[in-house]
């Protein structure tokens, strides 16, 4: 069952990403997908809660590659936080690396959802006419794809709020979850859990921001709420971009 739903979220993804698809349709297809991604997240954990063995602790560690492999980094950080894992970046001779870590379930969802947006970024900025005035192209590129992770990014963590919302039992109503315990409490663990292996791995770290001197922040940001997926929009702060 489980497997179903994420091969559904593919096809979608998928569907979203094919050429000729328009503005409109990528959008409800991406809107879907991260809902049932949002849902099937929260089926791993339950299960994972009353079976460790199908559910693990895991990390991942990623290469980026140019151009804009800061902005690749910071795109994939703010997708695996937002779908509880946590991320620690180190340079090496040949770039920028990013070590990931969370369960095995949740580091399978950020990928996805990573390389599909990934696409509908390049697709969406290669639509963009550059203004003739004001910063120079690439410092104009860059901040509209920052603007634009920050819109997806937060109509991630939506759906993933709207997902845990549905699964927390109602007291009032008198419902018990399934599994014998919340999702809340069980995401919680997760969490910690995670933390520790963070903190095992690396006993010093050092928090990074990101910043920008472009002036496509805002189109950027625009563009990427039109690419919900999933869960009410947002009104969330500017945070968080492909193209030469």
């Amino acid at each position: 069952m489980q497997t179903d739903l994420l091969d559904r979220v593919r096809k979608l993804l998928a569907k979203a990403e094919a050429e000729g698809c328009t503005p409109a349709e990528a959008e409800a297809l991406t809107a879907k997908a991260a809902e049932l991604m949002a849902r099937y997240g929260i089926d791993r954990a339950l299960l994972g809660a009353a079976r460790p063995e199908t559910d693990r602790p895991a990390d991942r560690k990623f290469a980026f590659e140019r151009p804009w492999a800061d902005v690749k980094a910071h795109l994939l950080a703010a997708l695996a936080a937002a779908l509880r894992c946590q991320c620690v970046q180190t340079q090496t001779a040949e770039g920028s690396r990013l070590h990931v870590f969370g369960y095995a379930s949740d580091l399978e969802r950020a990928e996805i959802l990573y390389t599909s947006l990934l696409v509908q970024m390049a697709r969406a900025l290669a639509r963009e006419p550059v203004p003739a005035a004001g910063n120079s192209a690439k410092a104009w590129r860059r901040s509209w794809m920052l603007g634009y992770c920050t819109a997806v990014v937060a109509r991630v963590r939506a759906a993933e709020e709207a997902a845990v919302a549905s699964a927390t039992p109602d007291p009032a109503a008198g419902s018990a979850p399934v599994s014998g315990q919340s999702a809340a409490l069980v995401l919680a663990d997760r969490s910690l859990t995670v933390r520790l292996q963070v903190s095992a791995a690396y006993p010093r770290l050092k928090r990074k921001r990101v910043t920008y001197s472009g002036g496509g922040y805002g189109a950027g940001y625009r563009e990427g709420q039109k690419a919900d997926i999933g869960g009410a929009k947002l009104r969330s702060r500017p945070a968080g971009a492909l193209g030469r």
